[in-house]
């Protein structure tokens, strides 16, 4: 996998994203700025010369994957392994209902703990898990590729941090990545997977 490169890149704006509601694998539409954003963003990605496009199955990321995809000619492959994290009892509600009914465990979660996200849903070390396994086929053996990863914000961090060995409790040192903004991992000889950009 020499000289590989991973751009991450989230899925524009969507009517939860502005009221800070818990979206997980509640498959929300990109609202009008989103869908701006999403082309505003394929057109400088598109000179990067991307040789394939992965999405989630998710619609906010796949139409934000068809945006890149409509420019360069490239078809999107979708992968169910790259969405969001499974939000259990949090999805739907906003960050202050969260705080309110379950304080404890939504701070912990916060503060980059590795419980369940809503008691229910997903711990961070298994998202990063079945994301990374998403990366790693794709890249197969090839070499010399940028692949493009049309995910989410919290899916993001997690591959960020596994991918740059961090310990798992860091993770949420990691900036959150903007809508249709996008991070790159490239891979070195000698450094291994390093952040080449982020936000």
């Amino acid at each position: 996998m020499a000289g590989n490169r991973i751009l991450l890149w989230r899925h524009g704006q969507t009517d939860w994203n502005v009221v800070n509601r818990f979206q997980g694998h509640s498959d929300i539409a990109l609202n009008a700025l989103g869908q701006y954003q999403a082309k505003h963003a394929a057109e400088i990605l598109a000179g990067m010369e991307p040789t394939a496009i992965f999405s989630s199955d998710l619609d906010r990321a796949r139409t934000t994957a068809q945006a890149l995809a409509d420019i360069v000619n490239v078809d999107v492959t979708i992968d169910a392994r790259l969405r969001e994290t499974n939000g259990g009892n949090w999805e739907g509600k906003t960050g202050a209902q969260n705080r309110e009914e379950d304080f404890e465990n939504f701070i912990k979660w916060i503060d980059g703990h590795d419980n369940p996200a809503g008691v229910t849903g997903e711990r961070r070390s298994e998202v990063a898990l079945r994301a990374r396994a998403a990366i790693t086929d794709a890249l197969g053996d090839k070499s010399d590729q940028l692949i493009v990863f049309t995910t989410h914000g919290g899916t993001a961090r997690c591959v960020l941090g596994d991918f740059l060995e961090l310990p798992l409790t860091h993770w949420a040192k990691i900036g959150g990545l903007s809508n249709a903004s996008w991070s790159i991992l490239a891979q070195s000889p000698n450094k291994g997977w390093y952040l080449e950009e982020h936000n």
